[in-house]
């Protein structure tokens, strides 16, 4: 029992990069926009984050990698919303731009290549009763407050999506934008703020692999979570509690990897085993699930 609370636990924390940048996503391609640059994103953030939490702490981290976050959005935005590019190849552009940055930076500052030195985290917080439960304490113990926050950006997020007026012109604008437009709603407004926000829980996300997770920005700590998050929230069905469920998966799947060997097995293989589910599930769902209608396709307003 101890030992599955103890893998559990882990799944959670596995679990929090890959929620934070499907919820994410999920704001863009409601909007209308494809993100393939939330990997980059995270990139920044895992950077920044870092940075942040060295020189201010973990808060001005977290903060400071929402900021990378949003600035690399708004590139992504502006190229695909303004001047419509293929979404695609703009995400693409971030991904390989972010990388680079993150790499320049890091020689500039902290003087190293790939690593900065140690930053501070949060304080480690217990839930009170819950955590004096025999054999599954360790679920409930010494937990990070961004793991907390990040379960409750879920019901925040399904709220503002589906009960607020700006959640409902989000939606209108990626699932018809002519009949938006007609009706006096700012499409593009409405898209630059679903990749914003897009952006924001991206940086989120990576600060948490750098200041909470690991302790300090190392180079490629990302390990392809901003395709995987995007997988969780095509799986999840475009919606913040399926993207929750589907994360829970992968998040268990990347947990398995790091507690599970098998004798004759090269670990290798087993790492393997998150990435494989998300081809498994493309090529599964992918058929089956129905996005926002106009999602991926630029709007030009007649005129113009």
């Amino acid at each position: 029992m101890v030992w599955t609370a103890l893998l559990i636990a882990a799944a959670v924390r596995m679990t929090i990069p890959i929620l934070l940048t499907a919820l994410g996503a999920t704001f863009s391609e409601r909007s209308g926009v494809v993100n393939i640059g939330l990997e980059g994103m995270m990139i920044a953030g895992t950077f920044w984050g870092a940075f942040g939490a060295l020189k201010g702490g973990p808060l001005f981290g977290f903060f400071l990698a929402m900021v990378a976050g949003m600035v690399l959005a708004l590139v992504h935005a502006v190229v695909s919303i303004r001047f419509k590019v293929d979404q695609v190849v703009s995400g693409t552009a971030i991904n390989i731009l972010a990388a680079g940055l993150a790499r320049f930076f890091s020689i500039m500052i902290f003087h190293m290549a790939t690593t900065s030195p140690k930053v501070n985290a949060f304080a480690k917080i217990s839930i009170p009763l819950l955590k004096d439960i025999p054999g599954l304490g360790p679920m409930f113990t010494d937990l990070s407050p961004v793991i907390i926050v990040a379960f409750i950006l879920v019901p925040v997020s399904a709220y503002v999506l589906n009960r607020t007026v700006f959640g409902l012109r989000l939606r209108s604008v990626g699932e018809n934008p002519l009949a938006a437009d007609t009706l006096g709603i700012n499409v593009y407004l409405m898209r630059y703020a679903g990749v914003l926000i897009s952006g924001a829980f991206a940086g989120l996300a990576g600060a948490f692999l750098a200041v909470e997770h690991t302790g300090s920005y190392i180079e490629g700590q990302t390990g392809g979570r901003g395709f995987i998050a995007l997988a969780a929230m095509i799986f999840g069905n475009w919606t913040p509690g399926g993207a929750l469920a589907a994360s829970l998966l992968f998040g268990l799947a990347q947990a398995v990897t790091l507690r599970v060997q098998i004798p004759g097995i090269p670990y290798q293989f087993i790492q393997m085993l998150p990435y494989l589910l998300t081809i498994a599930v493309l090529a599964g769902f992918v058929r089956k699930a129905v996005g926002p209608a106009a999602d991926g396709i630029p709007y030009e307003r007649e005129g113009e």
